[in-house]
């Protein structure tokens, strides 16, 4: 009876591993995985061996260019479901009813650091949904932090050379090279004040809020603009790290943010974030001291109220990381009728540049991938390129044509109109209004003494590491414009003195 039960066992197991033979890329049934098609058992391998060849080959290629930013990251699908009906102000249809719901897959990341670093790093994270809507894809692609260190997209590559590697060294986030260029961008106060404070170091992806940091206009069926901005509110704890917890996380694990969110996900432990919308016209832009289209600037919570729009629950892990996180590809451009750009300077850069580097990595027809394909079906005539799945048919493929059918656009679908003053001309200035330092000062009271302390301590022992005086007074003179206390504080801490400080003021006419 027991050798009959082991023949039984040894039989299932065999018809189990044949029912999944292993084949080439292209279907082929493969003979032996184990051993390379050699003369002889002890001579030279062979050429012909086409298995080898395509194995090899496939293996030298399955690296793709990593992100500039955002390289290192985690991702988990999921659901939002809209808490009421928007449609008086946005033409967005996952928003057009209470409880619609509709699928989405975010993803989280470090932003300026390489896709093997340490998840400790004191960075700003991003905070990236792909919504698929039945309009398509909409990504509202954002940060845990609620400001940016520029407001214009041309100083953003000069900003990650900064935070990069030294090209002689190869120092990694070298504070003489980040303060050097920082000591010059009085804009970058507010960011630097929230980036060395210890929500520059979140505890984990689940327990951090996200915002979308820029303005966006959300457009109604009548063509009628509302600005907005956007904030994800954990329903979990928000939770930040101290320079010596993350520290010594990172003595025993670089990657603690994304098992803990696999984790989570996996014991069915769903996290859920609420999002919360801004809201105003662009006639109330006057009553604000700054523009309020600047990056590096947050809306007032005791000026504009915010509107809980909806609730998302992440409750499915990857089934695999490389197709549906690492190819994920997330761009401010990628938006759907109802919502549009608005003036904000660095917004109408990235608006080009997230797309493209997509299509550097990824090929030109990145949104064919399965994990960017929206859900409803895509009609188009672009057509061909590298890797091009998308089903083509027919001798129609271009617009307009005579013949039958033709694909017709939808008016009620057209871009928004914008009204300039009379006497419009271009230019290459700063905004109006820049405001650098007051809700930097704003930021600094309204931390604890403990987060204050925490603060001190990041950024002056960030700036004692700078070897070139100058560059610390000028970091200096900037936190100590946004607070006195705040710069004072700074002063102690770094050994430098008061006349130094206001010696550049007098050079920069402050």
């Amino acid at each position: 009876m027991m050798k009959k039960g082991i023949t039984l066992a040894l039989a299932l197991a065999t018809s189990l591993t044949f029912a999944q033979t292993l084949t080439t890329n292209t279907g082929a049934p493969v003979g032996d995985n184990q051993n390379s098609k050699t003369i002889g058992n002890n001579g030279q391998v062979l050429l012909e061996d086409i298995h080898l060849i395509e194995k090899l080959a496939a293996f030298d290629r399955e690296r793709i260019p990593e992100r500039v930013v955002h390289a290192r990251g985690a991702g988990a699908f999921g659901e939002f479901v809209a808490d009421a009906d928007f449609s008086e102000v946005t033409m967005a249809n996952f928003l057009s009813q209470a409880g619609k719901t509709t699928p989405v897959f975010v993803r989280f990341s470090t932003v300026t650091h390489q896709q093997g670093s340490p998840e400790t790093y004191r960075d700003p994270r991003g905070f990236a949904v792909k919504f698929y809507t039945e309009q398509g894809n909409y990504d509202l692609v954002g940060n845990n932090l609620p400001v940016f260190f520029i407001r214009d997209a041309i100083k953003f590559p000069d900003m990650v050379h900064a935070f990069r590697p030294s090209p002689i060294t190869n120092r990694a986030s070298d504070p003489n090279r980040v303060f050097d260029f920082f000591s010059n961008l009085p804009e970058s106060t507010h960011m630097l004040t929230w980036l060395f404070s210890d929500y520059g170091t979140p505890a984990n992806y689940r327990q951090m809020e996200g915002n979308g940091v820029h303005a966006y206009k959300w457009v109604n069926d009548k063509g009628e603009v509302t600005y907005v901005k956007y904030k994800w509110v954990p329903q979990q704890e928000v939770k930040n790290l101290t320079q010596a917890e993350a520290d010594k996380i990172q003595s025993t694990s670089i990657e603690h943010a994304t098992v803990d969110l696999y984790d989570a996900i996996e014991n069915k432990n769903y996290p859920k974030w609420d999002l919360y919308v801004q809201m105003i016209k662009k006639s109330d832009f006057d009553k604000f001291d700054f523009n309020p289209v600047d990056v590096t600037k947050i809306w007032p919570a005791n000026q504009v109220e915010s509107v809980k729009v909806g609730t998302m629950t992440l409750n499915q892990n990857p089934t695999n990381y490389f197709q549906q996180v690492e190819q994920a590809a997330f761009s401010p451009g990628t938006l759907i009728p109802g919502i549009e750009p608005s003036e904000d300077k660095l917004l109408q850069g990235r608006l080009f540049s997230y797309a493209d580097t997509q299509r550097h990595r990824l090929t030109g027809n990145f949104q064919q991938l399965p994990i960017n394909q929206p859900k409803n079906k895509v009609t188009t005539y672009n057509s061909d390129g590298y890797m091009s799945m998308r089903v083509q048919e027919g001798d129609v493929n271009y617009q307009p044509s005579t013949n039958k059918p033709e694909v017709k656009e939808d008016n009620k679908y057209r871009y928004s109109t914008s009204v300039f003053p009379a006497e419009t001309i271009t230019t290459q200035q700063v905004i109006d209004k820049e405001n650098n330092f007051k809700q930097a000062g704003e930021l600094y009271r309204s931390f604890s003494k403990q987060d204050k302390d925490n603060l001190i301590k990041n950024l002056s022992g960030a700036l004692n590491t700078v070897k070139n005086k100058v560059i610390v007074n000028k970091m200096i003179a900037h936190f100590y414009q946004a607070d006195k206390e705040y710069g004072n504080r700074l002063l102690k801490a770094t050994n430098t003195k008061l006349s130094d400080i206001e010696e550049y003021f007098e050079k920069n006419n402050y």
